[in-house]
């Protein structure tokens, strides 16, 4: 895998026919394109030009001082209504994102692992995967999978991440302790088979054994025809699930990459050199 950060002022790629969705990642195209995305809420610009390409096989980590915008990003990708677009270009192995509903980007292959996931009373698990998987298959124009089916493949994606099958059988999400909920989520994940997911926070309030379970699932799901981003601040979590490019988000732009031993500077000399490097 490539040790050194890329160029990030290619030429952008032309969007693609959302019908092009049965097809794998081209080795040679990105999983994820964007660029200078500008975003913003109430009238408040956040993202002020995000220019991020994510290639088949990468782990990106995306890391920021508190209010940087890396929350955001993640919700932008993922089409979080409350943030309007203000410009810029964002593709999902080929596929123009910013025109599509949250559902759909889903079903293309995008994955968001929330930094605090919901509580779903009256919905159990079972039943919310399953309708999760058949609702993608219908997108790929897939049958949907039989009960036996279905009930085989949670065992072995639950394995994965050592989730107890009692927790895949409540509603989902209600009275997990904050180690299952991120569990589950890297289980679903596991379920979905994303083309990229972004982890945003995942380590925030996970101890050492939930964040080790939590890291190990994430790496098993590693191929060369995914890709992963990693929204955190600590370099603990970069311990256990190793970044090919650590980028620093400041004030709505990447203004510094490199590789994962950007992550170690920074846990040694925190942020304020980035400061004054942007000069501010």
């Amino acid at each position: 895998m490539p040790s050194k950060p890329r160029n990030y002022s290619q030429s952008p790629l032309k969007t693609l026919s959302a019908k092009s969705r049965n097809t794998l990642p081209n080795m040679n195209q990105p999983i994820l394109k964007v660029e200078n995305l500008r975003a913003g809420i109430e009238g408040k610009e956040i993202l002020k030009g995000i220019n991020l390409t994510v290639m088949p096989g990468e782990v990106h980590a995306i890391m920021g001082p508190n209010g940087s915008g890396k929350s955001t990003f993640s919700s932008v990708l993922a089409g979080d209504p409350r943030f309007t677009v203000l410009g810029g270009t964002a593709t999902l192995a080929g596929t123009d994102l910013l025109d599509l509903p949250p559902e759909t980007r889903s079903h293309a292959g995008l994955f968001l692992s929330f930094q605090y996931p919901v509580e779903i009373p009256g919905v159990t698990m079972v039943n919310f995967m399953r309708a999760a998987i058949n609702a993608k298959r219908k997108y790929l124009d897939e049958e949907p999978l039989s009960a036996a089916e279905f009930l085989k493949l949670m065992r072995q994606k639950r394995a994965i991440v050592e989730l107890d099958n009692k927790l895949a059988s409540r509603s989902v999400n209600e009275g997990f302790s904050g180690g299952e909920k991120k569990r589950n989520e890297i289980f679903q994940m596991a379920m979905l088979e994303p083309k990229l997911s972004i982890l945003d926070e995942t380590d925030s309030g996970l101890d050492i054994d939930a964040l080790r379970i939590v890291a190990g699932g994430v790496n098993k799901l590693r191929t060369d025809r995914n890709a992963t981003i990693v929204i955190t601040h600590y370099q603990r979590l970069l311990d256990y699930i190793k970044p090919d490019f650590v980028h620093i988000l400041y004030k709505g732009r990447i203004v510094h990459s490199g590789g994962p031993e950007l992550a170690l500077e920074l846990e040694e000399k925190g942020y304020d050199w980035i400061k004054e490097q942007v000069g501010e």
